[in-house]
């Protein structure tokens, strides 16, 4: 196929740029709600809480700037999408709504306490796994026969393995961030319990990427059939070495805890960042293999795209509002950095 470039390729771009900020973003959020059985007590729910009490709704912005990119600039595949996947796209908000509103009301509760922790817990790995369930159907693609009839086959063996995927990623996102804003206790479990995930990632990891290349004869080829193909294993092999950093990383916090010794604060903070970019060399694997198409095999961007009208009218908000929403973003971050020390009054 012959691709046009223009305003499509700016939205198709500006898209993937928008879930990939959520994910890392709400990822750790979410992340920090799968966690939650895995800390026992009220303090160090208060933590977690606290650790994320600046941004836990800024984060969500990504997920609403993304589903109105999908829906203003790439209508038909918003509808096909939509359509297909609305169970479990109303399930993740269901649970977004849950973690939303037991993140306000465990605060201001005593008796009705860990009821409010069970549905932050359940709501937030609920959203994570609905999402990972939309990620394995949109890479194994779809049968356009059933669409419109809104079928059950994206509850698939792979779309269920890939919701698991998703929330471990999460949550060892979850672990690496912990990692940076904590100390003591809860320190030294978020990096235990992260290279114990990060194991289980890295298999997904390739268990995913294998049982992709099977199902989909087209994205194999674009991997192995080319001389673009020794550039490609650049990708796996960045995340390999972006793996076993993290392991040592997160491995050193642990033992310079045990010995009572002064960790150095980049060894705090880069796992977060390590993790971050294995979910983006992830990312840039999933578009490399399934460009152009928002729906595999069926819908490409530049087919799906909104009139040539539409997608300028629409323009002069996105050059305003993207700068806008990344800059409170980065302010909000800078101006909360550094460790939460106190769980009654937050930083």
């Amino acid at each position: 196929m012959e691709l046009q470039l223009g305003l499509p390729l700016f939205y198709f771009l500006l898209l993937g740029f928008a879930i990939l900020m959520y994910v890392l973003l709400d990822g750790f959020d979410l992340g920090i709600g799968i966690l939650y059985p895995w800390f026992n007590s009220d303090a160090e729910h208060d933590h977690l809480m606290r650790s994320i009490s600046h941004v836990w709704d800024g984060n969500e912005t990504w997920l609403v700037f993304g589903g109105v990119i999908l829906f203003g600039a790439f209508p038909a595949a918003y509808a096909s999408i939509a359509s297909l996947l609305y169970l479990p796209i109303m399930l993740m908000l269901i649970g977004l709504i849950f973690r939303g509103v037991a993140f306000e009301y465990r605060f201001k509760s005593n008796t009705s306490r860990q009821w409010w922790n069970r549905a932050f817990a359940i709501g937030s790995s609920l959203a994570a796994f609905c999402q990972g369930l939309m990620l394995g159907v949109l890479v194994q693609g779809v049968d356009s026969d059933t669409i419109a009839l809104s079928s059950l086959q994206w509850l698939t063996p792979f779309s269920l393995f890939t919701g698991l995927a998703v929330m471990a990623g999460y949550a060892l996102l979850a672990c690496t961030y912990l990692t940076m804003k904590s100390r003591g206790d809860i320190q030294q479990k978020a990096a235990r319990y992260g290279q114990r995930l990060l194991l289980f990632v890295m298999l997904s990891m390739l268990l995913v990427s294998l049982w992709t290349l099977w199902l989909q004869p087209d994205i194999r080829q674009r991997w192995f059939g080319g001389a673009h193909t020794l550039a490609l294993m650049l990708l796996p092999l960045l995340a390999l070495l972006a793996a076993r950093l993290l392991f040592r990383d997160l491995g050193r916090v642990q033992r310079q805890f045990a010995a009572d010794s002064d960790i150095n604060r980049r060894h705090e903070s880069r796992p977060f960042w390590l993790a971050a970019s294995l979910f983006l060399l992830a990312f840039v694997g999933l578009v490399v293999g399934l460009f152009p198409y928002l729906l595999p095999r069926q819908l490409s961007f530049y087919a799906a795209a909104a009139p040539d009208a539409s997608l300028s009218f629409m323009l002069p908000g996105v050059l305003i509002f993207v700068p806008l929403i990344l800059a409170y973003t980065l302010w909000g971050y800078h101006i909360f950095r550094g460790k939460v020390e106190d769980f009654e009054e937050g930083y």
